[in-house]
């Protein structure tokens, strides 16, 4: 065995190719530049709105989206030591901070009312709860945080009659369809570390996931 395969068994650290690293940081970075975007152009728009739920809404969707892909950028482009091991621990709990971040403007400004409230604290509980787990023990919770980033992403079900009834439908259909595109992500996910270049291509469906709830966040909810 190598000294570089003994990093990676010592750090827990998968194994992907240069290529695929290069891959998944730089489409990553790309993201947090999207994140920051995103920030901008919803903190923009809220503030003309005079809305203080909206404001606060964009706030935490541009925050946790760009936290998320900035710190899978920085795991994906640090060499094999402890620093990649630690950020491979923030890179996993901002998938929770992210999921919860996206949820917030739909639960506070186009649900709100007591359906959007127990909404909102189910999903950042949820939320909360994963990263703690994550940073505990990454591998011991690997599986289940996988299931929880899934269901957590389709909890929205429970308010689909009165999310229905105040989102256009141009917007629901990209709230879902940027669903399918982070469920399909996590399937590749789930075996990337086994077949070469699934991880990436995962990388690019949570941008294609991220950029469809961006339209309807910013079209459809602010």
């Amino acid at each position: 065995m190598d000294e570089k395969a003994l990093k990676r068994q010592k750090y827990g650290i998968p194994t992907y190719s240069l290529a695929e690293e290069l891959l998944n940081s730089i489409s990553h970075g790309i993201g947090a530049g999207l994140g920051i975007a995103a920030l901008v152009l919803c903190i923009v728009k809220s503030a003309h709105a005079g809305d203080g739920y909206k404001l606060a809404s964009s706030i935490v969707f541009g925050l946790t989206t760009t936290l998320l892909y900035l710190m899978s950028c920085l795991y994906h482009a640090l060499k094999v030591n402890r620093a990649k091991k630690v950020f491979r621990v923030f890179d996993h709990c901002t998938i929770f901070l992210l999921i919860a971040g996206t949820y917030t403007p739909y639960t506070l400004v186009t649900l709100r009312g007591p359906a959007g409230w127990v909404m909102f604290g189910i999903v950042w509980a949820v939320a909360i709860t994963g990263v703690v787990l994550n940073a505990v023990n990454l591998k011991k919770f690997a599986k289940i945080s996988v299931v929880c980033y899934v269901a957590l992403g389709w909890v929205i079900l429970l308010a689909t009659k009165t999310l229905v009834a105040n989102l256009a439908y141009p917007g629901l259909v990209l709230l879902v369809a940027g669903g399918v595109a982070y469920t399909v992500g996590a399937v590749l996910y789930a075996i990337g570390s086994k077949k070469k270049y699934f991880h990436s291509i995962f990388h690019f469906f949570c941008l294609i996931g991220t950029v469809l709830h961006f339209f309807s966040i910013y079209f459809y909810v602010l």
